[in-house]
């Protein structure tokens, strides 16, 4: 059986098992696995390859979908990419969709560094989807208050850091995680960022991650 069907008969099941859970761990601590994929050194056209089972999803180079369900990849820093698709292996990040595609039977631990640096190494069209426009201003007030000191002011994020880049990503992917991380639900996220997001309402965050969409996506 490859590796692909493999990963498309674990999906199926995927839809009547919950995956098992890890403990909710220290924002972004070293364990044995993430550690050693930002250790390889990634080889972008083995990503392409490593990556076919994953376009499905997200889409021919990466660029996710505007309804919000799947997320732009292009672009994106490779540590951050790298310590997301980990942290679902290990049970941090609860993502059942995404597990049979990530998990040890679909990648090795060297295709996560090479799918990593493909993604990154992608061109990010300004396609992405927006929100109504409606309170642009308070969004950019917010998010100059709250966000760019980690994001970057042209929403380019921090590599070094794990900060994500957000230029470039779809306006509903960015409402739903950000309603997520401010409701308790995403038990990866920065617990800096939880605390920020906590004291936000509903037409805060609409506002804050309307602005971020409409970031350039060429930013970095």
């Amino acid at each position: 059986m490859t590796r692909h069907l493999a990963a498309m008969l674990l999906a199926l099941s995927a839809a009547t098992q919950a995956p098992a859970q890890a403990p909710v761990a220290p924002w972004n601590e070293s364990y044995a696995e993430k550690t050693q994929a930002l250790s390889l050194k990634g080889d972008a056209a083995r990503g392409a390859e490593a990556f076919v089972i994953c376009q499905g999803c997200h889409r021919a180079g990466a660029l996710g979908r505007e309804d919000g369900s799947y997320p732009r990849l292009a672009g994106q820093h490779a540590s951050v990419l790298i310590k997301q698709l980990a942290d679902v292996r290990s049970g941090r990040r609860d993502n059942p969709k995404m597990l049979p595609f990530a998990d040890h039977q679909a990648l090795s631990v060297q295709e996560i560094a090479d799918i990593a640096a493909y993604l990154q190494a992608l061109p990010v069209p300004p396609t992405q989807g927006h929100g109504a426009g409606s309170d642009t201003e308070l969004g950019r007030r917010l998010y100059a208050t709250d966000c760019s000191s980690c994001h970057g002011a042209g929403g380019e994020g921090d590599a070094a850091k794990f900060h994500p880049r957000l230029s470039g990503q779809h306006y509903r992917y960015l409402l739903r995680e950000v309603r997520l991380i401010r409701d308790g639900a995403r038990r990866n996220a920065n617990p800096e960022m939880v605390k920020v997001m906590g004291k936000y309402a509903d037409a805060e965050i609409e506002a804050v991650t309307d602005y971020i969409s409409r970031l350039p996506a060429a930013a970095r």
